[in-house]
């Protein structure tokens, strides 16, 4: 409904944000990382939205990066995992270090997460290890990310599957490694599945 907010960033917290649009000041629930990227009061700021409507109220959810917006969405498609606890995990793990995590079967390593325990590390690992080929594992801002999506159209093409791409080019990446580098060594890690 609302996809992205644009304005001025007149308060900010650890979990939450006000954007002036001109018109309306809109309230939002954000993730850790989010309001790191944020800027500081009285600047220009941008967010992609998620809007919530329940029974309890009204919320929106803003985040800083289209692909952290991504794995929300993904996440309270999960049995048990609704919006707060999705903002939750965003806030207690960087995303690619998430989602490395989630297509390693790393239990404990989510578990570490505040609010989930093994059962929920579990069910999200069961529930999100094949759908990681809705998101982009490697998308990040800046030139590094289209050699890392390079990297896996290219592995696709070959005929593997996109979690499999996905995977190894997570485990290789470097933001310095040129395309060939990462090629070569996803090629080689994809090898060893």
């Amino acid at each position: 409904m609302i996809y992205s907010i644009r304005g001025t960033l007149i308060e900010k917290s650890p979990d939450k944000a006000v954007i002036d649009t001109g018109s309306i000041a809109l309230e939002m629930n954000i993730s850790a990382s989010t309001y790191q990227q944020l800027p500081e009061t009285g600047k220009d700021a941008h967010v992609y939205t998620h809007f919530v409507m329940r029974d309890d109220g009204v919320y929106l959810y803003g985040f800083s990066k289209m692909e952290e917006k991504r794995l929300y969405l993904l996440l309270i498609t999960i049995s048990k995992v609704g919006p707060k606890l999705a903002l939750a995990i965003l806030s207690g793990m960087d995303v690619n270090k998430f989602m490395n995590a989630v297509m390693n079967s790393e239990v404990g390593l989510i578990s570490t997460i505040p609010g989930i325990g093994k059962k929920t590390a579990e069910r999200i690992v069961v529930e999100l290890k094949d759908k990681f080929g809705q998101i982009s594992v490697s998308e990040t801002d800046g030139a590094a990310s289209t050699g890392a999506d390079d990297v896996v159209s290219a592995l696709l093409n070959m005929g593997y599957t996109r979690a499999d791409c996905q995977k190894a080019v997570n485990k290789v990446y470097k933001a310095e490694s040129s395309f060939e580098e990462l090629f070569k060594q996803s090629l080689k890690e994809l090898s060893s599945f």
